[in-house]
């Protein structure tokens, strides 16, 4: 089937089109995972294969670099089975399994990265590249990162800040939790906090900061297990904050992300009080839901499915904040925050980590005021607004 032309061309079609001449001759090591595909679906490590590039090995983050493993799953190393490269897992048991190790990087001349983030500070893929950079910082390898579209626009941003001491790997950037910039743009930050890195990034065509995902062209390849589509990337930022409690956030349903709930909820009573709230862009729709694994896996839960009428209204972050109130508000006793390790952190709230301090955590457990919460993020975000542009690969369009 003959495939449209896309408006945008990624950072790997850019090279594509290069011929990738430039790595001919130099041991390459390769950080991907499935959303890594040309415009028309190849993949990069086939695209290198093809050329009979001198491909050394693959690295997977986390869900592998098949994207077969669940969240917080560790994933061993492996040969694959189909170009039996030899295949090195970046998130394995331990912390230090979160990077390269010196011993694979002491055969690379060029570490490619080509990772499809979702504009959430706390995706993980940017942290994974964000420690590639790291780990190459002192060394002759060039690293070459392949950038490609925030899905959720890069203009839009939202959120808290991420304070002293709240650094991880769900919180590797100061950034706002939706910050509006690309992995590319991320790298740059990276870099500019000192990293003595040799990086190259190689820019988008064709990509304006406005857009979304669904305006590029591009064809959407679900980065992890459960990112089916823009529409879990829109409302991710927020729903990720059920992670850091015992409500389901539906993973094992056809909607992560979208369906959220636990099975001593009732419905209406929650989706009433999500309704009253006035919160723009969403609606809240009671369901009952049961997931086929994780959360309650089996079990009845009641819940709400989010319905997004105003992508461009929407506010992801602060959502998630009033569904974790009215959740609490409703079962108090029954309600709880995430007691196990997360993210290989266990001497801070998984609520923390994610938030970036604890003042969001305080606010629900006081029963302050959420909008009131919000206003306290503004004069970081103005900063923001004026930081953020010197990082910018790609100008915003005059309007």
């Amino acid at each position: 089937m003959k495939m449209d032309i896309p408006m945008v061309k990624s950072g790997l079609d850019i090279l594509r089109g290069r011929g990738m001449s430039s790595l001919r001759g130099r041991r390459l090591g390769v950080v991907s995972h499935p959303a890594s595909v040309a415009c028309d679906l190849t993949h990069l490590v086939d695209l290198l294969l093809e050329r009979d590039l001198d491909v050394r090995v693959v690295m997977g983050p986390e869900h592998g670099a098949r994207g077969d493993a669940q969240d917080m799953e560790a994933v061993a190393g492996h040969a694959d089975r189909r170009t039996n490269l030899p295949v090195i897992s970046l998130y394995g048991d331990t912390p230090d399994s979160l990077r390269p190790s010196a011993d694979v990087l002491a055969d690379l001349d060029v570490l490619l990265i080509d990772l499809q983030d979702i504009g959430s500070r706390y995706y993980t893929f940017a942290a994974t590249m964000r420690a590639c950079l790291e780990a190459c910082a002192g060394t002759n390898i060039q690293v070459m990162v392949l950038d490609r579209p925030n899905p959720l626009n890069g203009l839009t941003y939202e959120g808290p800040p991420l304070d002293d001491g709240f650094r991880s790997f769900v919180g590797a950037f100061v950034v706002p939790v939706r910050h509006g910039l690309t992995i590319g743009e991320l790298a740059l930050v990276a870099k500019s906090e000192g990293l003595d890195t040799d990086l190259t990034v190689v820019a988008m065509e064709g990509w304006r900061r406005e857009m979304w995902f669904d305006e590029t062209g591009l064809p959407w390849v679900l980065p992890s297990p459960n990112m089916p589509t823009l529409e879990t990337a829109v409302v991710y930022p927020g729903s990720c904050l059920i992670e850091a409690t015992n409500l389901s956030e539906g993973r094992g349903t056809t909607r992560p992300f979208e369906l959220l709930g636990a099975p001593w909820l009732a419905p209406l009573t929650l989706s009433a009080d999500l309704e009253g709230a006035g919160l723009p862009g969403v609606r809240f729709r009671p369901i009952t839901f049961v997931p086929t694994f994780h959360k309650y896996q089996g079990l009845a839960c009641g819940g709400v499915q989010l319905h997004i009428v105003d992508r461009n209204a929407y506010q992801s972050f602060l959502t998630g904040l009033f569904v974790l109130q009215a959740a609490r508000r409703q079962a108090p006793e029954r309600f709880a925050w995430r007691a196990e390790p997360y993210e290989f952190v266990a001497h801070r709230p998984a609520l923390d980590l994610l938030t970036g301090s604890p003042h969001a955590r305080e606010a629900l457990e006081t029963g302050a005021d959420l909008r009131e919460l919000a206003k306290q993020w503004l004069p970081y975000l103005k900063e923001y607004e004026n930081n953020r542009r010197r990082f910018w690969l790609y100008p915003a369009s005059a309007r």
